[in-house]
């Protein structure tokens, strides 16, 4: 009898694993006929591949396609090779986390009050960043004279601010106590030893096969990503790789090749109210409950996104070069891998309501608030608008793959909506005006 249902039970075992890998490629192909996207994806569960699969154009101009091995900006993913070096190099003992900013730029503005912990987690009071010298064809000298002239937001060790001066200061110390450039140092110590082959730093001179060109998405179409001065924009940016490369640094990461135990666990740490660890952030809010090392990218058209699920050995990467949500959708495959309901991604079509049922819909839900101005419905505030597709569905015309729909319960008044982000949902319930 045992063994009879044994035999029942195993095909509808082997028929849900299938499931999995078919509803992924099933996901992505919609976003790639609906939403345009282009760029690669890699999702692997315990070593096993689940989607593997490239989409798009590495070159508009000369219809060259992406492929599995096409080479991505990262973005602020670099952000956790710049952690792991400055980790590597206190592993080592040049350095050590609580060595201020000054022992190695005893000029800088308030230097005696910023520790690299502090640059590592987001908590040196730096600002955010400096896109226009970025942009610009500065030295790296002059650009380093106009950035420490950028104030900071807030005392050192305060509180917590996403900045990317403190990752670029962090690469200026990697090349300070090794004595070679950051370039150089990343690849000896972190990509040949994870067999990242494919993975380097970007500059302004060097030929990168099979590196896809990134474009912007404008009102007109596509357009070609603005110059960006390598030499300047670094340790915050500048690496690239493939979506491979990408799943031997998670492998790496769960070994200790690379980072010691010590290392890995101040790392993985959250050290600030905002979850930030070393180079990742601990647990966000769009880890579906489960236990989540992330980091997602992003500067003009170069969209990249980093998912460790690390108590489920799952990994889900994403990298763009026109713009496309890559971190919406990891979010709707790692929903799809962890056995979730995912919608999936549809073309969405104006209709014409009777805008008085607005009244009905304003409100704060959850820390979602619908606002009406001049007959229309506006999400958080006055720049999202929110465009009908039905009496009570609506999209946003910022990013079409979130929806919001009223759902009216048995006394007639809306006091929930469910929110689909990537096609995942989620249900939000109407506060009372005292809360």
């Amino acid at each position: 009898m045992k063994l009879i249902l044994i035999i029942i039970l195993f095909p509808f075992l082997i028929f849900g694993q299938k499931n999995i890998p078919t509803d992924l490629a099933k996901y992505m192909q919609a976003q790639a006929d609906v939403n345009n996207f282009s760029g690669t994806v890699l999702v692997t569960q315990n070593g096993s591949v689940l989607l593997k699969k490239a989409y798009g154009l590495a070159d508009y101009e000369w219809n060259i396609k992406n492929t599995i091995d096409t080479k991505f900006q990262l973005a602020s993913v670099t952000k956790q090779f710049t952690a792991a070096a400055i980790l590597l190099l206190a592993q080592r003992k040049q350095l050590s986390l609580n060595d201020k900013l000054s022992k190695f730029f005893p000029d800088y503005p308030k230097a005696d009050s910023v520790t690299i912990h502090m640059l590592l987690s987001h908590t040196s009071g730096l600002a955010l960043g400096f896109k226009e010298i970025a942009l610009s064809t500065i030295s790296q000298d002059s650009a380093f004279s106009l950035i420490r002239k950028i104030p900071y937001e807030f005392s050192p060790g305060t509180k917590s601010t996403y900045s990317n001066i403190g990752y670029y200061l962090l690469a200026k110390i990697i090349e300070k106590v090794s004595g070679e450039k950051y370039a150089v140092f990343l690849k000896k110590n972190i990509f040949e030893k994870a067999g990242m082959k494919n993975t380097g730093v970007s500059n302004n001179d060097s030929i990168i096969q099979k590196k896809a060109q990134v474009y912007c998405h404008t009102e007109k179409g596509y357009i070609h990503n603005p110059y960006i001065n390598w030499e300047v924009n670094l340790g915050h940016d500048g690496v690239y790789s493939t979506v491979e490369d990408l799943a031997l640094w998670d492998k790496a990461l769960y070994g200790t090749a690379i980072l010691n135990a010590e290392m890995k666990k101040k790392m993985f740490t959250p050290h600030s109210s905002e979850n930030w660890g070393y180079g990742f952030i601990i647990n966000p809010f769009y880890n579906h409950g489960h236990q989540l090392i992330a980091h997602d990218g992003g500067f003009f058209g170069t969209i990249t996104s980093f998912n460790r699920f690390t108590d489920d050995k799952l990994f889900v990467t994403v990298l763009s070069n026109n713009g496309s949500l890559s971190h919406i959708i990891g979010y709707g495959l790692s929903a799809i891998a962890l056995g979730k309901e995912v919608e999936l991604p549809y073309k969405h079509h104006r209709t014409k309501v009777d805008t008085t049922i607005y009244d009905n819909y304003v409100g704060r839900f959850g820390k979602i608030e619908i606002l009406k101005a001049d007959n229309k419905l506006y999400y958080n505030n006055t720049e999202i608008e929110l465009i009908p597709e039905s009496k009570t569905k609506f999209f946003r015309t910022d990013d079409n793959d979130r929806t919001i729909e009223f759902i009216q319960d048995k006394t007639g008044a809306y006091n929930s909506i469910i929110l689909t982000k990537g096609g995942v949902k989620e249900t939000f319930v109407k506060q009372n005006q005292s809360q």
